[in-house]
């Protein structure tokens, strides 16, 4: 892992070991139903057990973005992350808050009002034109996913010549754009799952190491979803055994952010490969 350096609100903040971002969806249909936290009460316990067990940061979700998912109203959305947020912010001043959203109006209210420092857009900026100047504007941190098309239709794009390079030329020049805006603070996110096939995932996994000529950190989110459960034949409840490993390999080339449901359990896989690292 490369160390990197963010600029959470004015403050620079420095990791010199991977981070771990636990995951919090103010949703009541996420793919792993463990991770369903709709009622404020219920954040705000999973953010203070979350804190407990040691996440760098915390990565909140409203819109359920898994294959046949129901559309939600950026209204509901709003709703949503606002109660969310402030129930984080109830626990925790400064633990950094990303907000998981495509619509750069949500990401834009999350910012200026209700305390996100990080914006996790999974679509890139091709969902929402006017997001790639909303974050210049914000002047926050963003996590660029690749995914192609849309979550209801994603999984029909996964047509590639060679998946590493692909993705790599496809993020590339969304990268480029971003970096005539003025916006430096950008984390990689291969996007495991979106736009994706059981093979092209771990091909993407195996090549970890390559997203580092971006020159940006790199997240690897692949918590309990169906790249593990669907190769073991399990459901996503019986997958942190397989998240786990799966982690260690992502760290082993050079992941920089694991963004996961279970936090304790990253942590522990981060002191363990620091241990070895350092040896």
């Amino acid at each position: 892992m490369i160390p990197f350096t963010l600029n959470i609100n004015g403050r620079l903040v420095g990791y010199d070991r991977p981070a771990v971002m636990g995951i919090i969806n103010a949703t009541p249909d996420s793919f792993f139903a463990g991770s369903r936290t709709p009622l404020s009460a219920q954040v705000a316990e999973r953010t203070r057990q979350m804190v407990d067990e040691g996440a760098d940061m915390i990565d909140l979700g409203a819109y359920s973005s898994r294959p046949g998912a129901g559309d939600v109203s950026e209204a509901e959305e709003c709703r949503r992350l606002r109660e969310a947020l402030e129930s984080v912010r109830s626990v925790s001043s400064d633990i950094p808050v990303s907000v998981d959203t495509f619509r750069a109006g949500v990401a834009a209210k999350a910012a200026t009002e209700w305390g996100a420092d990080i914006v996790n857009d999974i679509s890139g900026g091709t969902l929402d034109d006017a997001m790639f100047e909303t974050v210049a504007a914000l002047g926050v941190p963003y996590i660029l996913m690749h995914m192609r098309g849309t979550p209801a239709d994603m999984q029909t794009r996964c047509d590639y010549a060679d998946v590493t390079a692909d993705v790599i030329g496809e993020l590339s020049v969304r990268l480029h754009k971003l970096s005539l805006l003025g916006v430096n603070d950008v984390i990689i996110d291969p996007g495991f799952g979106f736009s994706k096939t059981l093979e092209q995932n771990y091909r993407l996994l195996r090549d970890l190491d390559a997203f580092n000529m971006l020159g940006r950190p790199v997240l690897a989110g692949m918590s309990r979803k169906s790249m593990i459960s669907r190769l073991l034949g399990i459901d996503s409840g019986e997958a942190l055994n397989g998240t786990t490993a799966v982690n260690m390999l992502a760290l082993d080339r050079g992941a920089a952010i694991l963004r996961v449901h279970d936090v304790r359990a990253a942590r522990e896989a981060v002191e363990i490969y620091s241990a070895m690292a350092g040896c």
